[in-house]
């Protein structure tokens, strides 16, 4: 081996080195500036106050609900109304969950309330709906029993 191909491989061996610690602190400074985004993504995510998302999903479904039941023509009322009292049954479910712990509270009282209130919106919707499929029953004829 001579002398030239021997500091040639000194240069690549101190050249390499200096590449290896070059890479290990552009790698340390990656992992600092993630740990930094995501730090700063998660304030920037929770900035929403928990009620304030529950009040505006609130009001867009009230809106939603107002444009979809008016716009119902009067052919399709019955079938919509079942599904509401089918809709009621899931938030009697939901309720009785509210009412049964033991410690009581608001939302124990908020839970019978919603109970009683589902269980009057379900008994009406099934009235309402006998009534409804009653107007097209066939009538007996008054002339035929003669």
């Amino acid at each position: 081996m001579t002398t030239e191909t021997k500091i040639s491989d000194d240069n690549l061996v101190k050249n390499a080195s200096e590449l290896a610690e070059q890479a290990s602190s552009l790698s340390e400074n990656l992992l600092n500036l993630a740990s930094e985004l995501n730090e700063s993504s998660h304030q920037i995510h929770g900035a929403v106050d928990p009620f304030v998302f529950g009040i505006t999903v609130l009001i867009l479904s009230c809106f939603i609900g107002y444009y979809v039941v008016w716009s119902v023509t009067p052919a399709l009322h019955s079938p919509l109304m079942a599904v509401t009292n089918a809709i009621s049954s899931v938030i009697i479910v939901g309720a009785l969950l509210a009412v049964g712990p033991a410690e009581g509270g608001f939302s124990t009282l908020m839970g019978f309330l919603a109970t009683i209130l589902a269980s009057i919106n379900i008994f009406g919707g099934f009235i309402v709906t006998q009534r409804m499929l009653s107007m097209f029953k066939k009538k007996p004829n008054a002339g035929a029993k003669k």
